[in-house]
C-alpha cells in the first residue's frame, strides 16, 4: 500500500508542470522557449504586456511589447500544459532614455541618434 501512495505521488509530480519562475524580457526584444510537446493553444492573459509567435510545434518566442507582468499559457492537443509562467517585461539594459515632463512620459531609443519610441505620431529624431 506504501508503496502504491509513493508512485502515486511521484507520478503527480511528474505529471504536474514544474513550479513556475518567471521568465525576463526585454521591452521590444524577444526570448526563444523550447516546448516539451507540440503547442496547440497559446494564452496571453496581457497582450499590451507580451506577445508569443510560434517558430513551430515546439518552439515560440515570447516578445516583451510593455513594461509589466503577465503570464503565458501553453497547451498542448490534450489540454496538457507545456508552459506556464509568469512573462516580466522590463527597460532595455542600455539605447533607452525616458524622461517625464508635465506628467508625460517620453522615451527615446538612442543608437546612434535619439528617436521617440511608442508615441502614436511619429516624431522627428532629436540629434
Amino acid at each position: 500500500m506504501r508503496r502504491l501512495a509513493v508512485c502515486a505521488l511521484i507520478g503527480l509530480l511528474v505529471a504536474t508542470p514544474a513550479a513556475a519562475s518567471s521568465l525576463s524580457v526585454r521591452l521590444d526584444q524577444g526570448a526563444k522557449v523550447r516546448l516539451p510537446g507540440a503547442a496547440r493553444n497559446v494564452v496571453v492573459a496581457n497582450p499590451k504586456i507580451a506577445d508569443v509567435n510560434l517558430l513551430g510545434p515546439q518552439d515560440l518566442v515570447v516578445i516583451g511589447k510593455g513594461y509589466g507582468v503577465t503570464n503565458v499559457v501553453v497547451t498542448d492537443v490534450a489540454g496538457r500544459v507545456l508552459f506556464d509562467r509568469d512573462i516580466v517585461v522590463s527597460a532595455p539594459e542600455y539605447g533607452q532614455v525616458s524622461y517625464i515632463r508635465g506628467g508625460e512620459a517620453r522615451t527615446f531609443a538612442c543608437a546612434p541618434r535619439c528617436e521617440r519610441i511608442g508615441a502614436d505620431d511619429p516624431q522627428r529624431p532629436t540629434p
